[in-house]
């Protein structure tokens, strides 16, 4: 399923940064991955008479797992033979480029603001049938670039050429990209780490999506520990 060689591959599973955060990827048996395809289950089943192309990925704070969510569920949406595109579309503190090993020199900003060519800002990774999108240069103004007509051809395109697109966004506390974002996509997921997060700042985060007339198709509550006091995610610890 990996377009490596075996040695290449093994290059990749050394690197403890892609392992840490790619757990779908360097694991073959392992509870997390059986959790991530239970929230690609529910995602599909969560509307089951309308379209689900774009799916945004947020949180209500920095630093609660929403990147890492979003790229293991690209790889196991393309484990299911689907044709995957992930949008690093935090033009602030992107992450995309480092956990896929990409470059990062031409990217959303630059189509945005039409410097680049989409065809440009597409590149494949090392996941068959999972492309990205990286977030490109920091920019001054990523919110306008957001709100761009830009944004509306670029999506209607990808919709065109995959199966699924997922958009990992800034934190909706923190700067209004999310919302924004939020407004173009099918659905959004929002990303709580438990135990951590202040339950009046999540209830805030959720306010915030709903006003943006988007669908939430549900929440994930990371490091969640189960009756038994097993951690949801056995000792990782997923930073953004």
């Amino acid at each position: 399923m990996v377009r490596l060689s075996l040695r290449k591959k093994k290059n990749v599973l050394q690197n403890s940064n892609v392992a840490r955060k790619l757990v779908t990827f360097t694991e073959t048996k392992s509870h997390i991955i059986e959790q991530f395809r239970t929230i690609r289950t529910n995602i599909r089943f969560s509307m089951p008479d309308e379209p689900l192309k774009t799916i945004l990925i947020t949180s209500s704070t920095p630093g609660e797992g929403k990147s890492t969510n979003a790229a293991n569920l690209g790889v196991v949406f393309a484990q299911e033979d689907k044709k995957v595109l992930i949008i690093d579309a935090d033009m602030r503190k992107p992450t995309l480029h480092h956990t896929f090993k990409t470059f990062n020199k031409v990217g959303l900003s630059n189509v945005l603001a039409r410097r680049s060519e989409l065809d440009e800002a597409i590149q494949e990774t090392f996941i068959v049938g999972l492309d990205v999108i990286t977030s490109g240069p920091i920019p001054p103004n990523p919110a306008e670039l957001l709100s761009s007509q830009g944004l509306d051809a670029l999506l209607q395109e990808v919709k065109n050429r995959y199966d699924i697109i997922i958009i990992d966004s800034p934190p909706l506390l923190s700067v209004t990209d999310a919302q924004i974002l939020a407004n173009k996509c099918d659905g959004a997921i929002m990303i709580l780490n438990t135990g951590v997060i202040d339950k009046r700042a999540a209830k805030k985060a959720q306010t915030l999506l709903a006003a943006s007339h988007t669908k939430i198709l549900g929440v994930v509550l990371n490091n969640y520990k189960t009756k038994d006091h097993y951690n949801y995610y056995d000792g990782y610890r997923y930073a953004e």
